[in-house]
């Protein structure tokens, strides 16, 4: 059996633990490798690696800092097709998601190549008279990401490239469920030509978690999973003097208006509740109308569009058409989801398409599920209230665009949010005063560019700052300011005692 190793110090280290967590292929259903969970002591490891590479990392130019990302881009780019088979295999997700992910990870490296400028600082001369001030952003130290599964590359590279750029040492510790993918980017690093001890990866459960957190030589986490982890994260991490920003669940809602293109609407819910198969922060499994008949409507143009979708292996034999989304990542969430299928028909939603149980032929033993569409939703049933995770839709049936915009704002989850119209004043007021970090303007799945910042509202994000983006920038560095003065040696001033001003 394959076995996944740490990265530590420039290379891989294999780890003598004695918890195995397998590895499947989540279309095959076959475990394919295996992961050992790391002991405190090589947990402890890399952070005493980390710790002594930040010494000189610290102090290496920005430009120099910069131009090893330039070249991490160009090796990603290079090797895109094995990089997105890997995370197929491991994921589950269709092979253009993995480059779609790739690519969306690519673009905070290329913003991080800007480091130099975003390090700049700020200069006042002649603030008072003969006084200068001059500010400096300076890099932390050890920092930690710890990243979900079901975007092994891209939320990695959302915390990483930022963090090295401004001159901080990191450690990487992945999902279990599909870790592979961060060893290959740990060696395309090194491969870039980024000095040992700078960037390491552990494997392990929430135990290794708790060890990153207390030690008080990391001085940042940046974590992404469920609310109810990303709130101990950022209340323990917290207690132990870090900075944190902690990512947790969310419940995205789509505001569909009456005005709405009803095709092109239901295209992009398709998408966007569908899509990997329903395994993102950003999905959209909720749609609201705000009367009967737009409901009516869409559940029309749905059904069979829901009921068309091919779910299947995420890299299609020769010949054959990629499908439309993959497995869930084990059993066990497969068994999750179907369980909340169960949940909305008990509780009385009406079940347009049942995807349970659907199987694509020659892969029984993956962990699927088709795409499933639930009507007359409501805000007292558990399929809205929680997180699903899956490749469900619901649709909720307002009472006006003032019940819609309480029905959103009420919920305890703030991550993204949607509205389709072509009224430019309903949207612009949807964007005011809806209570959610990321909003999308006939924009399904809204999440900002690397040069902005991606964070939500409310039980979905704790810390003060987002993630990348400016926001970045941030969290990874600490800002000095300098005032200074030059006296004149022919000038000896008396003593002041009350407070300088300028």
């Amino acid at each position: 059996m394959e076995t996944v190793h740490n990265f530590i110090n420039g290379k891989q280290v294999a780890s003598k633990g004695t918890k195995a967590w397998p590895i499947y292929n989540p279309a095959t259903g076959k475990q394919i490798r295996q992961v050992m969970m790391s002991t405190p002591e090589e947990v402890n490891e890399a952070v005493d690696v980390a710790q002594a590479a930040f010494k000189e990392w610290s102090k290496t130019s920005p430009l120099r800092r910069a131009r090893i990302m330039f070249k991490f881009k160009t090796l990603l780019e290079e090797n895109f097709d094995s990089l997105a088979r890997l995370i197929t295999e491991e994921h589950g997700k269709v092979y253009s998601d993995s480059i779609g992910e790739l690519t969306r990870g690519l673009e905070v490296v290329e913003f991080a190549c800007g480091i130099p400028h975003l390090l700049k600082g700020e200069f006042s001369e002649q603030a008072g008279r003969g006084i200068d001030i001059h500010s400096t952003m300076q890099p932390l130290g050890v920092t930690v990401g710890i990243t979900p599964f079901n975007f092994p590359a891209m939320v990695p590279m959302w915390m990483f490239p930022i963090a090295l750029a401004c001159g901080n040492t990191f450690i990487l510790k992945p999902a279990k469920t599909d870790p592979s993918l961060s060893i290959r980017l740990a060696e395309l690093l090194k491969e870039a030509g980024l000095p040992d001890g700078v960037f390491n990866v552990v494997h392990g459960d929430r135990h290794d978690n708790e060890i990153l957190l207390r030690e008080e030589r990391v001085k940042a986490v940046s974590f992404v999973g469920s609310t109810t982890a990303a709130a101990h994260v950022h209340k323990v991490g917290s207690e132990f003097g870090k900075r944190v920003q902690a990512l947790g669940a969310a419940k995205n809602h789509g505001l569909v208006m009456p005005d709405a293109d009803i095709e092109a609407t239901a295209n992009a819910l398709l998408g966007a509740a569908y899509g990997a198969a329903g395994e993102r922060c950003m999905a959209l499994p909720i749609a609201v109308t705000i009367d009967d008949a737009t409901a009516d409507k869409l559940v029309a143009a749905l059904k069979p569009k829901v009921e068309a979708l091919r779910h299947g292996p995420g890299i299609p034999k020769e010949g054959e058409k990629e499908m439309d989304f993959g497995p869930l990542i084990t059993k066990q969430h497969l068994d999750n989801v179907t369980g909340y299928v169960d949940k909305g028909v008990e509780e009385g939603a009406t079940l347009v398409v049942d995807g349970r149980g659907k199987k694509p032929q020659g892969a029984e033993e993956g962990f699927f599920i088709g795409g499933t569409l639930f009507d007359h939703v409501t805000e007292e049933m558990t399929i809205y209230k929680e997180e699903i995770f899956g490749p469900v839709l619901g649709i909720v049936r307002a009472k006006g665009f003032k019940d819609a915009m309480s029905l959103i704002n009420d919920h305890p989850f703030g991550n993204g949010t949607a509205i389709f119209t072509s009224d430019g004043g309903a949207a612009r007021e949807f964007a005011y005063d809806v209570q959610a970090g990321m909003v999308g303007i006939n924009v399904p799945i809204p999440v900002p560019m690397a040069f902005h910042c991606f964070g939500g509202w409310k039980h979905s994000a704790y810390g003060a700052l987002n993630v990348y983006g400016p926001d970045g920038v941030r969290f990874y560095t600490k800002m000095k300011t300098v005032t200074s003065r030059w006296p004149n040696p022919k000038v000896i001033e008396d003593a002041a005692f009350s407070m300088p001003t300028l």
